[in-house]
């Protein structure tokens, strides 16, 4: 307290130099109508800017909570659009309101860890079994396709990325359908991946738009995957190695969609049935 009133003392010309300068101001504002409206005028942009800028504080915070409402709200229109139905065609007889099944559902999750720089990269999301998430699940963004799940636990699941040496992609070339096998390796970077198996009488050119296959039980078609960046046929060889520049950034991603193929067991029951006949031939 001592301290205190020794500081007021010691800078009381200061202080009191303010209290006067402060009247004075007062008196020249309220008896002067220019000085006045003056005033007015500029403690109301002052106070609009402090408004705005308030506001706008208050609103980036609020964006983690409209963000993961857009995602959830996106991941049901997904679930609706034509592509998530498959078509049913019976030549006896045909019900308006079951002529198409649905065939893939869509959950909005975040990225909670994520790797590029390995030569198997995983990511980490924050939803898991208790929100319906099985393994083998593809995953994607708007921008294109992701990975698949590979572990699940309660409420977490890992990712087996596409910048992962164990993961294969059937994809296509969407002009024609020329389809084959996507897999990333040490060679490329995060940005690229390589497309096997393409025919050589294809007429490839830089730009061309590749897309998944319908070959997968666990990506829907025609999810896009990038563009073509160059390929290159080997001697002897009678097809493409097409490199492949990824649409997806995953330097950048925060929110992804994991997909469910709702008929994915039962197409795979059925072809496990027919696998001994084609090891037969």
């Amino acid at each position: 307290m001592r301290n205190l009133f020794l500081f007021f003392w010691k800078n009381y010309f200061l202080f009191l130099f303010l209290l006067l300068e402060s009247l004075c101001v007062y008196l020249l504002v309220q008896n002067n109508n220019f000085q006045r409206a003056s005033f007015i005028n500029s403690s109301s942009a002052v106070s609009a800017n402090i408004l705005s800028a308030t506001h706008d504080v208050n609103q980036y915070f609020l964006l983690k909570d409209a963000n993961e409402k857009l995602l959830k709200e996106n991941a049901e229109l997904r679930s609706k659009t034509k592509e998530s139905f498959s078509l049913i065609l019976n030549s006896h007889q045909t019900v308006s309101d079951t002529t198409f099944h649905q065939k893939y559902t869509y959950t909005s999750a975040k990225v909670v860890n994520n790797s590029t720089n390995m030569r198997n990269n995983y990511l980490t999301l924050d939803k898991g079994s208790n929100q319906g998430i099985k393994n083998n699940m593809a995953v994607i963004t708007s921008s294109g396709v992701v990975g698949q799940v590979k572990d699940v636990s309660a409420n977490f699941c890992t990712v087996m990325s596409l910048l992962n040496s164990k993961t294969t992609i059937s994809s296509k070339i969407k002009k024609d359908g020329s389809y084959g096998p996507l897999m990333w390796d040490a060679d490329d970077n995060f940005g690229t991946a390589t497309l096997h198996d393409i025919p050589t009488h294809v007429r490839l050119i830089t730009g061309d738009t590749v897309v998944t296959s319908a070959y997968s039980t666990t990506f829907p078609e025609n999810i896009m995957v990038g563009t073509v960046e160059s390929f290159v046929k080997k001697s002897g060889e009678f097809f493409y190695t097409v490199k492949v520049k990824l649409s997806t950034d995953f330097k950048k991603l925060s929110y992804v969609y994991i997909v469910e193929n709702i008929m994915k067991d039962e197409q795979e029951e059925l072809e496990k049935i027919s696998e001994p006949d084609k090891k037969s031939k």
